[in-house]
């Protein structure tokens, strides 16, 4: 009896021991960054709000670049980045795939918490809307975004395309794709005809390039789109969420040094964070479902088959609308 007790005892102080390893504080926390334009000028933009997360928090915060949002989300996946800021795409993966969660959401300088999708082309283009566009693809190149970037795919590939029954890699000259700061660039340098951008990336283009910038015309703008969320790691203890929470939720809000803080905030063409959670990522999660029926409605699949599968993305639809109420 004494033997299973001290067993017992034993087992439980291992536990006790585990759960103590567990809940101590991380010493460095990584944070995601996608590079939605140079790292150089990225990094001038994050250091300042990195230098004052790693302060409060007491623990260095490291910026993680990622050339394109896998880099991101595989950075989640194999917990090299503890924390990122992600377009909702890129979140819809991190949350399916990679152990993330949304805990908090961006707002612009005006405190709006919503963002645009543009397709943009040069103002001395002759190109004023998508039905010039249209009308000209043959001869124009078209600069799309990364495949898990919501305002430089996603939604112009809705919007634009998929309910104008249009292919990009059909209707024009040539296609290729980049991120938001380099497809603005390249056609402001004529490098190609019209590309997708959005109306945070044209809020730092006027102060990174405001010569560049000025060449641009936004020949289309799409409907808003729930502003970019942070992704938190769903294991991350919950004395680090609380630390990162509260700052997050405090920054350019309360404290001695808001006027600067804000300043911060500014550059990076954001305002104040609000709380949110994963039920933000509903209507593009919705917006892709759609965008896969209309491809299914379109293909050659036999009627079975084509049925069998509009009857399965209505089943998601159904499940994600029962969700948002």
């Amino acid at each position: 009896m004494r033997r299973h007790l001290l067993a017992f005892l034993f087992a439980a102080l291992l536990l006790v021991s585990a759960g103590t390893a567990s809940a101590e504080e991380q010493k460095e926390l990584n944070f995601g960054i996608i590079s939605t334009e140079s790292s150089q000028n990225l990094r001038t933009l994050w250091d300042p709000f990195l230098a004052d997360m790693s302060k409060a928090l007491g623990m260095k915060v490291n910026a993680f670049f990622a050339s394109d949002y896998a880099g991101i989300i595989e950075g989640m996946r194999f917990k090299k980045v503890d924390i990122s800021w992600v377009g909702n795409k890129g979140a819809m993966v991190m949350v399916d795939r990679a152990g993330g969660e949304v805990f908090a959401q961006t707002t612009d300088t005006d405190g709006n918490d919503g963002y645009w999708s543009y397709i943009v082309a040069r103002k001395d283009s002759g190109i004023k809307n998508i039905d010039d566009m249209f009308a000209r693809a043959k001869d124009l190149s078209f600069s799309n975004g990364d495949p898990n970037s919501t305002s430089g795919f996603l939604v112009p590939g809705y919007y634009v395309f998929a309910k104008n029954g249009k292919d990009p890699k059909k209707i024009f000259k040539r296609v290729v794709s980049s991120n938001h700061e380099a497809n603005a660039l390249a056609v402001a340098n004529g490098q190609v005809d019209v590309a997708t951008f959005n109306n945070e990336g044209m809020a730092r283009l006027m102060i990174t390039s405001p010569e560049k910038a000025k060449k641009l015309a936004v020949i289309w703008k799409s409907p808003t789109i729930p502003s970019d969320p942070l992704v938190w790691r769903t294991d991350l203890s919950d004395a680090t969420k609380k630390k990162i929470a509260d700052f997050i939720f405090s920054y350019g809000v309360t404290g001695p040094n808001v006027e600067r803080e804000r300043k911060i905030l500014t550059n990076l063409a954001w305002g104040p964070f609000k709380k949110s959670d994963n039920s933000q990522l509903l209507p593009l999660r919705q917006l892709e479902l759609f965008r896969e029926k209309m491809k299914v409605e379109a293909s050659d699949m036999s009627a079975a088959e084509k049925s069998a599968k509009i009857a399965e993305i209505d089943a998601k639809l159904a499940t994600l609308a029962k969700a948002a109420k």
